[in-house]
């Protein structure tokens, strides 16, 4: 005999598929997101990108291999690797990924439900009874089990919006990593740089100590043999501690950038990395930087791509909001047993189920829900002006750090004509000196004079190495070829 469908089950099934018929295939509420980098307009060149400064071909990701330093790449490759902030970056990228694969599980999968009890019951009734007929009461043992299954209809896109917004959020969590790559990339190039330029600072200042003690030295003999005074011999040795306690405050600085170097790459500060410690000339460029034009620096800036993802984001949870506004409609069944023992729970007499479409609706009141729809539009609006103004500072970057090496490097090239002019001069006045044809007032104008050239230069050469980075970074550079991102505490999977 065939078997019938029950009445409440088949109008139930009937109301379902009139509704799923009703809606167009893949309606969604909200609006639907256009990618808001198809409406920037984009320079054909920076502005301050002249042949002198920087070059129009392609920029490279790689960036600081240009520099030709092993060491350089090494630290970089370092950073990227192991770097603390790379990690918690990573992990939020993780979360993101977490909460997409959450957001995808509920709108293709239904909701499920075990749930089983083993029970030993006993009632007042049962007391009231027992004590009528003036017997003990006794406990009833009641054992069930449950599985209930729930499946949403998706009919106003609800979930698919929220899928749509997550999966911007991970995007946007990708794009955070990315950008995060970029400042250390920069960062550490800029702190090996520092270290560098302190090496060259702090060896500058032994030749000026060593030069000063020499010159002291020469005063005294020549104060001894006449040819010089007591106030001549006074005046070299105050030169001579001047220039000894540059010395250590230069040192000092330099290991500060050692430390904050090792920290950057993952190390405790203590570390000693003897690349960075050995180094005394930060490292330079052998040709203009490549920088490109406009429309790839929207492509190549992360920051960029993370605000029109949060924007995409932001733009779906309108969706999310406005089918608020609608009754949620699924399909559900349970299936339950229950007895004094398992035999009895299992049984025909024990065993019940339900299934059938459910609503749920949060209406005639849909104020609440239409306050949660200009919430979201707000934000929406924010996130659309947190992305103008990510792509103009990001335009800003650019010329602004091409500008900075324009100046610096002028101002370097005038910096070296100098120091070796001066060098020179120092090297005569000395010749003179020793044989007596200038006073050591003359010697002393001119060790001095080039003590401050030297410095000026080294200061000048770290700008110039800084000016450069400092390009680089603003072109969004170092998140394409970097390596994958390792946390120390974790053993490798095998």
């Amino acid at each position: 005999m065939k078997a019938r469908t029950p009445p409440r089950l088949r109008a139930a099934t009937l109301v379902a598929l009139a509704a799923l018929a009703g809606l167009p295939a893949g309606c969604a509420l909200g609006p639907d997101y256009h990618p808001a980098l198809d409406h920037v307009s984009v320079p054909a060149r920076f502005v301050s990108a002249t042949p002198a400064v920087a070059s129009s071909d392609p920029a490279v990701d790689d960036w600081w291999r240009l520099y030709n330093d092993a060491a350089l790449n090494q630290l970089v490759l370092d950073a990227l690797s192991a770097n603390t902030d790379l990690r918690v970056a990573s992990a939020n990228l993780a979360r993101a990924k977490a909460v997409l694969g959450e957001a995808r599980d509920s709108l293709y999968t239904p909701s499920t439900q075990v749930a089983v009890s083993a029970a030993e019951t006993r009632s007042s009734t049962t007391n009231l009874l027992a004590s009528l007929a003036g017997t003990k009461p006794k406990a009833a043992a009641y054992d069930t089990a449950s599985f209930t299954a729930s499946y949403e209809l998706d009919l106003f896109g609800r979930l698919r919006r929220g899928v749509e917004a997550a999966r911007a959020d991970a995007d946007a969590a990708r794009a955070a990593l990315d950008y995060a790559r970029v400042s250390v990339a920069a960062e550490t190039a800029t702190a090996y740089a520092e270290a560098c330029a302190y090496g060259a600072a702090v060896a500058s200042a032994q030749r000026s100590r060593d030069i000063a003690r020499q010159t002291a030295e020469v005063t005294t003999t020549q104060r001894n043999l006449g040819a010089a005074s007591d106030f001549d011999v006074t005046r070299a040795a105050a030169l001579a501690s001047q220039a000894a306690a540059a010395v250590p405050a230069l040192e000092a600085q330099r290991r500060s950038v050692l430390f904050s170097l090792a920290v950057l790459t993952g190390r405790p500060a203590e570390t000693v990395i003897p690349a960075a410690q050995s180094c005394s000339q930060p490292p330079r460029l052998a040709a203009p930087p490549p920088v490109g034009d406009g429309a790839a620096l929207l492509r190549r800036r992360p920051d960029i791509r993370e605000a029109e993802r949060q924007l995409a984001g932001d733009t779906a949870r309108i969706g999310v909001a406005t089918a608020s506004l609608f009754p949620v409609i699924s399909l559900g069944g349970q299936i339950a047993a229950g007895g004094a023992t398992p035999a009895k729970a299992v049984s025909y007499s024990g065993t019940s189920f339900a299934v059938g479409p459910g609503l749920t609706w949060s209406g005639p009141n849909i104020l609440a829900a239409r306050e949660r729809i200009r919430e979201s539009n707000a934000v929406a609006r924010a996130s659309l002006a947190r992305f103008d103004g990510v792509v103009l500072q990001a335009y800003r970057d650019a010329e602004t750090t091409l500008a900075t090496l324009d100046g610096v490097r002028q101002q370097n090239t005038a910096l070296h004509a100098a120091r070796d002019q001066l060098r020179a001069a120092a090297a005569l006045a000395q010749s003179r000196y020793d044989q007596g044809a200038a006073s050591f007032l003359e010697l002393l104008d001119a060790q001095r004079s080039l003590q401050l050239a030297e410095s000026d230069l080294a200061a000048s050469d770290l700008r110039q190495s800084d000016a450069e980075i400092a390009v680089f970074r603003a072109l969004g550079g170092g998140w394409k070829s970097a390596p994958a991102v390792v946390d120390p505490r974790q053993a490798p999977r095998r």
